[in-house]
């Protein structure tokens, strides 16, 4: 009965077997591909211009988030979050909606704790983060295997296109790279090659399973040189992937192009960024397609007087931003799924 009552939302959109409209969608984590959640954000998605999900596939933790079968090598990674997969892709394909797996790479508490010699190392342990998140190593060519596996199986599901987060080392690792014991060189430019080194592995066995391949960058990587700190480079990424997705949220900047609180100016933060960003893709030889992700939640963290709330006009403002810029294309995030009402994802 629920599958059918989600089919029963859909309208004439025709349904996008190769991307061939600009594609506009949602993040969805894997845990709300089931029951009212699901209903909600499948509703939002056919009655507005938007037409995909970002869905979870590998999460943040290092979580295959559907069960494949036992004699899988990644079965003991695996938690039934996604109830019945084939279920979730015929629904989607019966709603036009495209289907995007994201795959969280080098952020892995699961991998790093079964395989220490592939993460990073203190004299206490396994490094972690803060926030106790443990990285994989991105010069263990064993860990872009594992991950570029994951992505395979998301394709023999029927995922259009395979979306790798946090393909980078951990944030301000050259601040503290010199108390770590791990494989590989303690230098940027090597953090950089191993970086774009996984990119244009992955998109070359990808490449037979006839999928569109996208990477997330952090938003300031587009414009500097390089962030050597983390190993990206936007130039380098962008060469191999048929979709760039800079993370360019307003309450993500610290005084940029002139702005002093960003987050309060959300139109003139974005198409500031995309100039930039048409300037350096324009250089390419092949360009990939630009899908910014935006900002569809409140930065409240940045303290009174630095954010405002984030609602139908801030939403609308990015989209216009980008569209001034010749940009179709976005992404919008909120990491508790829930979506700004009645915007206009098309206002121009």
């Amino acid at each position: 009965m629920l599958l059918i009552f989600l089919i029963a939302f859909s309208i004439n959109k025709p349904y996008l077997t190769n991307a061939q409209e600009p594609i506009r969608g949602i993040y969805v984590k894997a845990e709300n591909t089931n029951g009212p959640k699901f209903e909600k954000l499948l509703h939002l998605v056919n009655q507005t211009e938007l037409n995909a999900m970002v869905i979870d596939i590998k999460d943040d933790n290092g979580n295959l988030t559907f069960q494949p079968g036992k004699n899988s090598p990644y079965y003991a990674a695996s938690r039934p979050y996604i109830k019945d997969t084939a279920v979730l892709m015929t629904t989607l394909k019966k709603n036009n909606v495209y289907p995007i797996a994201r795959i969280v790479v080098f952020k892995d508490t699961v991998l790093a704790n079964n395989h220490p010699n592939w993460s990073f190392k203190t004299t206490q342990g396994i490094w972690k983060n803060s926030r106790g998140d443990s990285f994989t190593n991105p010069f263990v060519k064993e860990v872009w295997d594992y991950n570029i596996g994951m992505a395979i199986e998301a394709a023999k599901l029927g995922f259009k296109e395979i979306q790798f987060d946090y393909v980078r080392f951990p944030e301000k690792f050259a601040t503290f790279e010199s108390s770590l014991t791990y494989t590989g060189q303690k230098e940027g430019s090597s953090r950089v090659t191993a970086v774009s080194g996984f990119v244009k592995y992955a998109k070359e066995k990808l490449t037979p399973y006839g999928v569109k391949m996208s990477v997330d960058t952090f938003g300031n990587t587009t414009v500097i040189p390089e962030a050597p700190g983390i190993g990206q480079n936007f130039s380098n990424i962008a060469e191999h992937v048929d979709v760039i997705s800079a993370m360019i949220y307003p309450s993500h900047w610290t005084g940029i192009f002139g702005i002093t609180k960003p987050d309060l100016e959300p139109f003139r933060l974005v198409s500031e960024y995309a100039k930039v960003e048409k300037k350096r893709l324009n250089k390419l030889a092949t360009p990939p397609t630009s899908r910014p992700w935006l900002q569809d939640f409140t930065a409240t963290w940045l303290g009174k007087g630095n954010y405002k709330v984030y609602r139908k006009q801030e939403i609308e403002d990015q989209i216009r931003a980008l569209h001034s810029q010749g940009i179709d294309e976005y992404l919008l995030w909120n990491a508790a799924n829930i979506y700004t009402a009645n915007v206009d994802y098309t206002p121009y």
